[in-house]
């Protein structure tokens, strides 16, 4: 699967040399050019991304602030001229700091820190997810075994998803996309951007909210109607 990305940068120069980067690796796909934050937030909320090039001098709202504001951002890798935001950048979870120009090698980096990122744990064979009864997760300084059977649902929290069990939950440092490839599809359904549900443990639905045992969970408006067809199949 490919890496669903934004560039969000004032800089015409900027968007270039980051578009013929992304065009040069086939494991990216570009969804779109921002000249600043408040147009990057339009687009977030239309389109799935995994990944944002992000400038942080930008009119309007600067990059460091768009992050501070900005609830369940995908994986950001900053792109700037200045070194003094490193820091603060990094207490803000970014993926990394890229200081303009950046070569083509030093982008590559990043671009791999994202790969190891979504991949998260090793994926059991493809052939036997549907029959999967467990999965393993990395927690505390330990790999837990989280029964499939147990998880409710998972709800993403910036760079870490947070798994809500039948008795508790567990935190790890992972995304949301990459808990989804581990999770058998016969069995949980991603029905927002921030949440994925076990479809037999669905209370009730009703309008745009799904009812599960102690917990409502909204329904996005983009995972609406493939989520409609996937429990009333035609």
């Amino acid at each position: 699967m490919k890496l669903k990305c934004l560039i969000v940068d004032d800089e015409p120069l900027a968007q270039r040399v980051l578009e013929k980067y992304i065009s040069e690796l086939p494991g990216l796909e570009l969804k779109g050019k921002c000249s600043d934050a408040i147009e990057a937030m339009e687009v977030l909320q239309e389109q799935e991304v995994d990944l944002i090039f992000l400038d942080i001098n930008m009119p309007r709202l600067s990059g460091i602030n768009f992050l501070k504001t900005y609830k369940n951002p995908p994986m950001v890798v900053i792109t700037t001229a200045y070194t003094e935001y490193a820091l603060e950048s990094y207490e803000l979870n970014v993926l990394d700091y890229l200081k303009k120009p950046f070569s083509f090698e030093r982008f590559l980096q990043a671009v791999q820190k994202a790969e190891e990122r979504i991949k998260g744990v090793a994926e059991p064979q493809e052939t036997d997810k549907d029959e999967r009864e467990f999965i393993f997760v990395k927690a505390n300084k330990k790999t837990i075994n989280i029964s499939l059977d147990s998880i409710l649902y998972v709800e993403a929290l910036g760079d870490y998803v947070k798994i809500f069990t039948k008795e508790g939950h567990v935190v790890t440092y992972q995304s949301l996309k990459g808990i989804e490839r581990l999770l058998p599809s016969n069995k949980f359904y991603r029905i927002h951007k921030s949440y994925i549900v076990s479809l037999s443990k669905i209370k009730s639905i009703e309008g745009n909210m799904v009812h599960m045992e102690k917990s409502t969970i909204p329904i996005g408006n983009n995972y609406k109607q493939s989520f409609f067809q996937r429990i009333h199949p035609a």
